[in-house]
Order: C-alpha cells, then sequence, then structure tokens
C-alpha cells in the first residue's frame, strides 16, 4: 500500500466524474443507471453528508464490468452529491494496475475499492468489494457467482443497508478529519 500523497492527488486528477466514467461504456452503463435510480439518500442521512465541514477527496477503483461496482458505486455517487467537500474521483481499476496493487485487498485487486484522502492527500482509510451488509446478503444466498452480474436483481432492503454502511463509512472518515490533531491546528478549530 503506499501513503505517498503526491502519488494519490495524481490519481485523484487523472480520474473521472461519475458520468465521464460511465461513458465508457454506455451499454453497461444502463445497469448502474438503474441503481443510481433506486438509491437515494433520506432527509436526514443528506443533512448528516450536507454537514461534512473537512473536505475530503476520495479516489474509488471500480469496472463499469463489475456486478458489485453497480450495486454500489451510484451509491457512492449520491453520496457525493449531496456534500461540496467530497471529491470523488472515478479510476477504472485495469487502467491504473498500480493504484489497485498498492491497495490490494486479501492479495486481490478488488473492486469497488474507496480510498479515502485528506485534503491534502494524505490517506485516511480505505474499504474495498463488499460492505458487512454486502456480504451478508451474499452470505445468505450462497449460490450463484461470487460477483452478481450487472443487473440482478438488488433487493430494496439490501440496497438500503448497503447504502446506510458507505454512508456511515464517509462519517467515519469525515470524523477522523475533523478530529485530526493535524488539520485542527491547521484550520484553528
Amino acid at each position: 500500500m503506499t501513503n505517498d500523497p503526491e502519488f494519490l492527488r495524481r490519481k485523484h486528477e487523472a480520474g473521472d466524474d461519475y458520468e465521464t466514467y460511465l461513458e465508457d461504456d454506455p451499454g453497461r452503463a444502463a445497469s448502474w443507471a438503474e441503481i443510481h435510480e433506486q438509491v437515494a439518500l433520506d432527509p436526514a442521512q443528506a443533512a448528516l453528508v450536507g454537514g461534512f465541514t473537512r473536505t475530503m477527496n476520495v479516489l474509488c477503483l471500480s469496472g463499469i464490468w463489475c456486478g458489485d461496482c453497480v450495486a454500489q458505486g451510484p451509491m457512492f455517487a449520491r453520496i457525493a452529491d449531496a456534500s461540496d467537500l467530497i471529491r470523488l474521483s472515478w479510476l477504472d481499476r485495469d487502467e491504473h494496475r498500480d493504484l489497485a496493487e498498492a491497495f490490494a485487498i486479501n492479495a486481490g485487486l478488488r473492486v469497488p475499492t474507496v480510498i479515502f484522502c485528506s485534503e491534502d492527500f494524505e490517506l485516511v482509510g480505505y474499504l474495498g468489494d463488499r460492505t458487512l451488509s454486502r456480504y451478508r446478503a451474499l452470505a445468505a444466498r450462497q449460490t450463484g457467482a461470487s460477483c452478481q452480474l450487472p443487473g440482478a436483481e438488488q433487493p430494496e432492503d439490501e440496497l438500503r443497508a448497503t447504502l446506510q454502511d458507505w454512508i456511515d463509512e464517509f462519517e467515519r472518515v469525515q470524523l477522523l478529519l475533523r478530529l485530526s490533531p493535524r488539520l485542527r491546528q491547521r484550520h484553528g478549530d
């Protein structure tokens, strides 16, 4: 894993916004659009994320072809849309293999992998491929492929639980940034 802020800054700058990222594969983008329409932050979630006070630079290693990315990627977009302080950059895992290898999880190039950085690109943390709710749902099903195909139906309760897992992670990172002695000194709070 690398925690070099300049490396992370360059990768963030090389990434795309959500719409541009999906333009690379219009055929598969339709599955992403379906999930995007199904998920939305409720008023309390939107108020929480909208109340963030620290800038978060977030990189998402993804694959448009990946079922877990289809199921969760639109959630990241919705969360980022709720705050001007979340700067989300999308990177194709296979085109940015050096970053994917630096953030391998259990020796695998998992997607999606979300990398959280401070305003100055200091590494704060990362989370990859599935949240606890997604793993619980997968374990309960125990059938089919380990990574659902894009377009596979996503149960509404699983979508809500997974969205909340991701909001909780964004909040955890925001609180870590908010309470960081280094950043508190920088911002005088």
